[in-house]
């Protein structure tokens, strides 16, 4: 992840950027902190400035428009089929009101029309205006809304980053590669069900994941991203890092404040290992209490 000083500093390098090949050479250095689809469209701008170092983001993304456009209609077809077949297991009557609504995406993502493009939020808000006439619907139109969550999007589809973008600045084309890779305050659990302002609440992810978990429960994100375990195993590592160095006095027990929380809100698929961890809960909290007592002395707290 990049902060946001750090984040602002280079768009003001970008800014000055006089054509893609300026824009690739300053990019290139923050290749590592992309996303993966910000990575993968770094690579085509990279090659692309190869043979047009002169010419300009915009102009890459509108020579891959029209085929990005086919591809990322069969996309979205694919996941409203998806939808459509889900919708077999409720009532005919209820099913017939999912068909009217995946068919009125088909007719619009056919139509292209500039004034009534397909967006993925207007279908999913549509899905919450279908109410189940029991558990068993309820159940079934869960499952679908969590499969429609799959419509692509910029963040998740190298085809809706082509199209999107090819209507943006070129600044805002290069500045977008590393904005998904800001970091970000996230609630574990999230505002909408409950959760809390608190610490114990807390992690720093960028800001693509944040957008795209949304108030998505954390354990049916876990499902849809089965290496998160692995980035808070070392999100946390980096954190317990930070702490030996002296650079979050004061946050001594977050370890298993958040090694709590996440396993809770995950239902038990995510267990931090806090082993390399030399401080007890106990010495971590007599750490905590002492930087408080320090902190009222001086006046800063």
């Amino acid at each position: 992840m990049i902060s946001g000083s750090e984040s602002k500093s280079i768009e003001k390098r970008i800014d000055r950027a006089r054509n893609i090949g300026d824009g690739v050479k300053i990019l290139n250095a923050y290749v590592d902190y992309m996303q993966p689809v910000e990575r993968q469209m770094f690579s085509i701008f990279k090659e692309y400035s190869k043979r047009n170092a002169s010419g300009k983001f915009q102009d890459c993304l509108k020579s891959l428009y029209n085929d990005a456009l086919a591809k990322l209609k069969i996309e979205e077809f694919l996941v409203l089929d998806k939808v459509d077949k889900i919708s077999l297991e409720l009532t005919a009557q209820t099913a017939l009101n999912v068909r009217s609504k995946t068919t009125r995406c088909r007719e619009v993502i056919l139509a292209d029309r500039a004034e009534d493009r397909f967006k993925r939020k207007t279908f999913l808000s549509s899905l919450d205006e279908i109410h189940p006439t029991g558990d068993s619907e309820r159940k079934i139109l869960e499952y679908m809304k969590d499969q429609a969550l799959y419509l692509p999007t910029s963040g998740s589809s190298v085809n809706a980053f082509i199209v999107k973008y090819s209507r943006r600045s070129e600044q805002e084309i290069a500045k977008r590669l590393l904005r998904a890779s800001v970091a970000t305050i996230e609630h574990v659990k999230p505002d909408s069900l409950g959760g809390g302002n608190t610490l114990a609440n807390f992690m720093l992810v960028s800001s693509q994941a944040n957008s795209s978990r949304a108030n998505m429960p954390l354990e049916k994100f876990v499902e849809r991203y089965p290496d998160i375990p692995k980035h808070c195993q070392n999100y946390i590592n980096q954190i317990i890092t930070s702490i030996y160095r002296g650079k979050l006095r004061g946050c001594e027990t977050y370890p298993y404040k958040i090694k709590r929380t996440l396993e809770k809100e995950s239902n038990g698929k995510i267990v931090l290992n806090l082993n390399r961890y030399k401080y007890t809960e106990q010495t971590a909290e007599k750490m905590v209490r002492r930087y408080h007592t320090a902190q009222k002395k001086t006046g800063v707290l």
